[in-house]
């Protein structure tokens, strides 16, 4: 399981959240697949929701390179099925973690969120059954 936490600071200027200035530079993306396969040492398969930036055309041409079919097969989700979506799991799995947090700040939520994150990360079965819970199969 890969991820990355964004924590907002409030000063002026800085952006809330992931937006879509974010999400025009496809380096980021196309440097996590490579970054991955080369930490897991094999193929990966990413499932991926209608996120904007998984559907543009570079990303399109990146997946369709041939240099990348031995080790990248994405599968697309089709449009609003959250039931299909193993990462739903894993953030349900944060909020039970946090759900009785009673934080003193932003930064302290955030500090819960990467922490709740990191101890999913090395339990490889709790993120199987959040694969399992969508019902997709892993053959292998």
């Amino acid at each position: 399981m890969f991820y990355s936490v964004r924590g907002y600071r409030g000063c002026r200027g800085e952006p809330k959240g992931i937006g879509w200035r974010d999400l025009r530079d496809l380096r980021d993306l196309r440097d996590l697949l490579v970054g991955a396969h080369i930490q897991l040492g094999g193929p990966i398969v990413p499932v991926w929701d209608n996120l904007r930036m998984h559907l543009v055309e570079p990303m399109r041409q990146f997946i369709a390179d041939h240099d990348h079919a031995d080790w990248l097969t994405v599968f697309q989700l089709p449009g609003y099925s959250p039931d299909l979506n193993p990462q739903e799991g894993i953030w349900s799995l944060v909020k039970r973690g946090i759900g009785n947090l009673a934080a003193a700040g932003l930064c302290q939520i955030t500090r819960a969120v990467r922490r709740g994150l990191k101890q999913i990360q090395y339990r490889s079965e709790l993120i199987d059954g959040c694969l399992a819970g969508t019902g997709l199969i892993m053959d292998g």
